[in-house]
């Protein structure tokens, strides 16, 4: 496992070489000055030049990929001309803050798309399958920042409207007085803070889920080995349970890797929407601010976490497969 782990990490250091090239190309071929928000008109030309020399912006375009590329390596990512601080003290709360709401989400992807996708596999053709199948393609079909926005007009402004209690919030992480509270209410106003969002970034795949698990669990039931058990008089419930739901289980794994880059482009939005202190909101307000170091460090580290999620989706699946790991 341990050879495994490391051959995924080496094939993983030429992609996140190739992404970092990619943003800073991307950042620097874009149009405009990255400084020019920050000078005021009157100031003389040669203040201004100075302040580009001093900000490196006057070397060439491959000296200034060099420096910046040792920068990052070593972790150092630079100063935000936005926020007037170094980025390394922006990341770490913005990326834990991602992460939470990346987690809850992903729970509450697998957890609910698998319920329903087993659900529907052991009532196929029903009218509750029939159902599930609607409901799980309407959902699977709604924009994510559609779906945020009617979340906020139904739980917040319309239920005030009609005296329904405000019970999950608009907006925000916490709630005011956050620090007073004990620690059981702090994680319960958090969680209440979480469920908008993460429904709003979640509920999309975990139509897909269920779709997935349904085809699964019908393939799997299909086997000769499931037509053996239920023949040795097996309860239908072990059948499921023990021997189809455990083999469909499998190809879901995968799944991991694929949904992680769709919840981090999707919290670009979302954060933003809810005003979730996160990367995606973080990286939007860099962008509007023309915030160029700060952008490109967003963009970097979003583009590791979706690398190291598909290396724990390759691990998990090594684990729950072991022919993977000999091949």
């Amino acid at each position: 496992m341990l050879a495994f782990v490391l051959r995924r990490l080496l094939g993983a250091i030429p992609l996140v070489l190739g992404i970092l090239t990619l943003i800073f190309l991307l950042i620097h071929l874009a149009p405009g000055d990255p400084t020019a928000r920050f000078f005021n008109p009157n100031i003389p030309p040669e203040v201004i030049e100075q302040m580009r020399r001093n900000l490196g912006l006057d070397q060439p375009l491959h000296v200034q990929y060099l420096r910046w590329l040792a920068s990052f390596l070593t972790g150092n990512f630079g100063y935000s001309f936005g926020q007037l601080r170094p980025i390394a003290e922006i990341l770490p709360a913005t990326v834990g803050n991602t992460l939470q709401l990346t987690l809850v989400s992903l729970v509450l992807i697998f957890a609910l798309g698998i319920a329903l996708g087993v659900l529907q596999a052991v009532r196929q053709y029903s009218w509750l399958d029939n159902v599930l199948t609607f409901v799980a393609l309407f959902f699977y079909s709604m924009p994510g920042f559609w779906l945020a926005l009617m979340l906020i007009l139904i739980f917040s402004l319309k239920a005030s409207q009609w005296g329904w209690p405000v019970v999950f919030p608009a907006s925000q992480m916490v709630s005011v007085g956050y620090e007073t509270m004990s620690l059981g209410e702090k994680i319960a106003d958090r969680l209440l803070h979480l469920a908008l969002p993460a429904t709003a970034l979640g509920i999309g795949a975990a139509a897909g889920v269920a779709r997935y698990m349904r085809g699964a669990m019908l393939e799997v039931i299909r086997q000769d080995y499931i037509r053996t058990a239920r023949a040795k008089g097996l309860p239908e419930r072990t059948v499921i349970w023990k021997h189809a739901f455990r083999n469909a289980l499998l190809p879901i794994v995968t799944l991991l890797g694929l949904y992680l880059p769709f919840l981090l482009a999707g919290a670009v939005l979302v954060e933003t929407i809810f005003a979730w202190p996160g990367m995606g909101r973080l990286l939007v307000d860099a962008i509007f601010q023309r915030d160029y170091p700060l952008v490109m460090a967003a963009s970097f580290v979003i583009s590791v976490m979706v690398v190291l999620g598909n290396l724990l989706s390759d691990v998990l699946y090594a684990i729950v497969d072991p022919r993977i790991r000999t091949e």
